[in-house]
C-alpha cells in the first residue's frame, strides 16, 4: 500500500483544518449557504434527502486494517452505526451532523484519508481493479500508476472546475475487472513487442441518460506520457465541453458530436505540450519518481510463494466450505496464496452496507490472515489480497461468524445497488428494498448455482450510480406522477471476460410497478431456464443468442396479470 509522507500528512490536515475553518464561518452566520456548499462539496460533504452525506475517498481501492477500524468508528461515533461501499470504491456515510463534520475531517487525516475531490466538478477518486498486484492474469501492476495519477489531479488547478464531474480507471490485467469503457477515461497498461510499458486510453465513456462506451484515444501511450495525454484530453473538454446544459456536459456527449474531431485536437493539444516544453515542466514522469512510489507496492514481508500447503480443511468439511472456497476464493499470482472476497451481500442488509462492527470484524480478518490489508471492489464487496491456502478453513469458520461468507460471489444476489430514493435526494425510486425483495425471493443457494452467474445492477435515478447500464439486468428506478416505477434492461456489459465488451443493456418494455418487479425478475430468470442450450450455458449468452424477445414477453405478462393499467 502506498506509504503517505510528511507531505502528504501535512496536506491533508492542513485541508481539515482549513474546512473546520470555514465550518465554523457558516455556523457562525459568516459564510452563507451558498458560500459554503462548493466549500463542502470540494471535501465530499453533500447535502441529502435527509442529512449530510459525506463520500470518503478510497483511493483505487485499497484500505488498511487501521483505516478501516477508524471508518468503523466514524460509524459508530459519528453516524447510525454502518456506512456503504460504492461501486467506485469510495466509503458513504448518510447521517453525519453538519456541526460535527470537521470532527470527521480531522478523524480521516489522523488515518490518512480524506474526502477530497470525491464531488464537483472535477477529476474524481482513480479506481482500478480490486485485484490489482495479485492477479495471475496481470500484465502489469496498474496501482503505482492510479497513486501518481491520483497526486497529480488532486488540487490540479486548471481542472478543478470543469464542465463536469470527471472520473477516470485504470486496469493492468488481460480482463478488466475495472470497467474502463464505462468512464471518462479508461486505461489499460500494456506492454508492445519491444516490452516497453505504456496505456491504451479511451475516453467519452459514461453512463446516465445516454450511456456510451469510450472511443480509443491511443493504442499506446508510453507510460511516462501518460499525464501529458490525459492532461490533453481534459485540457481539450475543459475548452469545449458544454456548461449550458449540465444534462450534456460530460465529455462523453462531446466525444460523440465531435469524433474523430475530438481525436485530432487530442493528439494536437498533446504534441503542443510536448513541443513547447522548453523548461522541461511537462508532466513526464521521471523514473524516480515513479521508483519511489512503486516502493510502497511490493509483496508484504514474510510473503513468499509455497507450493503445496493445502487449503487446511479436514477431511469432512461442510460442504458450505467447499461453496464458498468455489465462489468466494480467487487464483493469485503467488502459489500458495489465495484472494477472498468477504461478501456483503446477505438478507437484511442493503448490498455494499456495513455496520461498524462488520467493519472492525473485517479489520481483525485482514490482520489475522492478509497482513493488514483490504481492498474494495467494484461490486461493493471487501477482498482480502494475501491470504494462505493452509489459512482458508479457519478464514471460512471466521467469516461465517462474522456474516461474510455467503457463498454468492457472482451470482444474482452479489447484486450492486446504490442507496436510492432511501437516502438520495436525485433518486426517482428507491433501491434497498427492490434489492430486498430479490434477495429474498432468490435466498436458496441450490437454485442459484442452477441459475450460474448473473450481474444484477440496480440504480435509483438515471445517474446510474448502481451502473444499471452494464449489469446483464438492470433496473432503473424511474418516476411517474410520484409513484416509484422501474425500468428493465437485459444484455449490458462491464467489459469483463464473462460478460464481453463492454455495451448497455437493451430495454425490454414499459416501467414496472415496484411490487412487479421481483416477479419481473423471476420471469427472466424463468425464460432464460427454458431457453439456455444448456447447464452451461449462461444467462449473458442465452439473451445475445435468442434475443430479448422472449424476456420481454415474459416480463409483460406479470404485468398484464397484475395489473393492465400498468403497461399505459
Amino acid at each position: 500500500m502506498y506509504q503517505y509522507t510528511d507531505f502528504d500528512r501535512q496536506f491533508v490536515h492542513q485541508r481539515a483544518a482549513q474546512y473546520r475553518d470555514q465550518l465554523e464561518r457558516h455556523l457562525g452566520g459568516e459564510l452563507s449557504t451558498d458560500d459554503f456548499r462548493p466549500l463542502r462539496l470540494q471535501n465530499g460533504w453533500y447535502i441529502q434527502r435527509h442529512a449530510p452525506m459525506l463520500r470518503v475517498a478510497v483511493p483505487y481501492g485499497e484500505l488498511s486494517s487501521r483505516q478501516l477500524r477508524q471508518l468503523g468508528r466514524i460509524a459508530r461515533e459519528f453516524d447510525r452505526g454502518y456506512g456503504h461501499f460504492t461501486t467506485r470504491q469510495n466509503l458513504q456515510y448518510n447521517w453525519i451532523p453538519l456541526e460535527r463534520s470537521a470532527e470527521v475531517m480531522e478523524a480521516l487525516a489522523a488515518v490518512d484519508m480524506h474526502g477530497i475531490q470525491t464531488s464537483g466538478n472535477c477529476i474524481r477518486n482513480i479506481t482500478s481493479d480490486a485485484f490489482a498486484g495479485i492477479a495471475p492474469d496481470e500484465l502489469v501492476d496498474p496501482r503505482p500508476y492510479c497513486e501518481i495519477l491520483r497526486q497529480w489531479s488532486t488540487l490540479h488547478p486548471e481542472f478543478a472546475f470543469l464542465p463536469r464531474k470527471f472520473k477516470i480507471a485504470v486496469t493492468g490485467a488481460e480482463e478488466d475487472r475495472a470497467a474502463i469503457g464505462w468512464h471518462d477515461i479508461g486505461l489499460q497498461l500494456r506492454k508492445n513487442a519491444a516490452g516497453e510499458v505504456g496505456f491504451k486510453v479511451l475516453a467519452g465513456g459514461g453512463m446516465g441518460r445516454t450511456p456510451i462506451i469510450g472511443t480509443v484515444m491511443s493504442e499506446f501511450v508510453p507510460w511516462q506520457r501518460i499525464l501529458v495525454f490525459i492532461e490533453a484530453i481534459v485540457r481539450v473538454y475543459n475548452r469545449y465541453g458544454r456548461r449550458d446544459n449540465m444534462y450534456k456536459a460530460r465529455i462523453k456527449i462531446l466525444v460523440k458530436a465531435e469524433g474523430q474531431k475530438f481525436v485530432d485536437a487530442v493528439n494536437a493539444e498533446y504534441e503542443a505540450i510536448l513541443k513547447h516544453d522548453v523548461d522541461g515542466e511537462a508532466q513526464i514522469v521521471p523514473q524516480s519518481e515513479f521508483d519511489r512510489v512503486a516502493a510502497s507496492f511490493v509483496v508484504p514481508a514474510g510473503v513468499a510463494a509455497r507450493q503445496g500447503s493445502g487449503d487446511g480443511a479436514p477431511a469432512d468439511a461442510p460442504p458450505a466450505y467447499r461453496r464458498w472456497l468455489e465462489r468466494n476464493v480467487h487464483a493469485h499470482r503467488l502459489a500458495g496464496y489465495r484472494a477472498v472476497t468477504l461478501s456483503l451481500k446477505r438478507a437484511g442488509q442493503a448490498p455494499g452496507d456495513a455496520t461498524d462492527a462488520q467493519m472492525d470484524a473485517a479489520a481483525d480478518l485482514a490482520d489475522r490472515f492478509s497482513h493488514g490489508e483490504l481492498r474494495v471492489s467494484h461490486d461493493q464487496n471487501l477482498v482480502l489480497p494475501w491470504v494462505l491456502e493452509s489459512d482458508l478453513f479457519a478464514l471460512w469458520q471466521a467469516a461465517r461468524d462474522n456474516s461474510f461468507a455467503t457463498p454468492n460471489i457472482g451470482f444474482l444476489t452479489d447484486m450492486i445497488a446504490c442507496p436510492g430514493g432511501d437516502f438520495c435526494g436525485l433518486a426517482n425510486a428507491r433501491s434497498i428494498p427492490v434489492a430486498a425483495q430479490i434477495t429474498e425471493r432468490f435466498e436458496d443457494l441450490d437454485e442459484l448455482y442452477d441459475i450460474g452467474d448473473i450481474d444484477l445492477h440496480i440504480s435509483g435515478c438515471i445517474n446510474s450510480c448502481g451502473h444499471h447500464h452494464s449489469g446483464h439486468i438492470g433496473i432503473l428506478g424511474v418516476d411517474k406522477d410520484g409513484a416509484e416505477w422501474y425500468q428493465v434492461t437485459l444484455g449490458g456489459s462491464d467489459g469483463s471476460t464473462l460478460s464481453g465488451a463492454a455495451t448497455p443493456g437493451k430495454v425490454i418494455g414499459p416501467s414496472f410497478a415496484a411490487d412487479e418487479i421481483a416477479d419481473v425478475i423471476e420471469a427472466v430468470i424463468d425464460t432464460y431456464r427454458g431457453q439456455r442450450s444448456g447447464a452451461s450455458e449462461r444467462f449473458i449468452d442465452t439473451v445475445r443468442r435468442v434475443g430479448i424477445d422472449p424476456f420481454k414477453a415474459a416480463a409483460n405478462a406479470v404485468r398484464r396479470s397484475t395489473a393492465p393499467a400498468h403497461a399505459a
